[in-house]
């Protein structure tokens, strides 16, 4: 059985974040979405609340796909979960240039650690290239629409994390 990690923060889940989700399970018999525990980010929501919004979201794509789709909390080191969840595979979205240096570190250190264990990098599509969970928060924050970038359920959670009303009742 092939394993996939896909690692994240998720707060919250964006359709950027489940295009990558959708694609990967194409790769995978079981996709794993590490919820990371980053008290530095101080998440918006919690940690329950993440995984329960991954759990929603996932729960189609994983009929559509026919490949097991589970949310796993961690907090320990990315190349420690993947061997955790016998993950074979982490898989990592791309948006820009920035996002690859990070990650081309990344994957030198975790191969050092672990050389059994390979990343593949999904390249966000061209229309969610620009989706960041942070910069939803904030047009949120500042009672923009965020509509095209997380799904009704998130975003109505978002307002309600908020305390902001919202128009989903279309």
């Amino acid at each position: 059985m092939r394993v996939g990690l896909y690692p994240g923060t998720f707060d919250p889940v964006t359709v950027g974040h489940l295009d990558i989700i959708r694609r990967a399970c194409s790769l995978v018999d079981k996709l794993v979405i590490g919820v990371a525990i980053n008290r530095d980010k101080g998440p918006l929501f919690g940690l329950d609340e993440r995984v329960a919004m991954i759990d929603a979201e996932c729960a189609d794509i994983a009929a559509e796909c026919g490949v097991e789709i589970i949310a796993h909390p961690f907090e320990n080191l990315l190349i420690h979960c993947a061997q955790e969840v016998g993950a074979g595979v982490i898989i990592r979205g791309l948006r820009a240039v920035a996002d690859f240096e990070y990650e081309y570190q990344m994957v030198g250190m975790n191969r050092a650690m672990n050389d059994q264990i390979e990343t593949v990098f999904l390249m966000a599509e061209a229309q969610h290239q620009a989706i960041a969970s942070k910069l939803v928060k904030e047009i949120a924050r500042l009672d923009g629409n965020v509509s095209k970038f997380v799904t009704p359920r998130i975003e109505a959670a978002l307002m309600a994390k908020l305390e902001k009303p919202t128009d989903i009742a279309q």
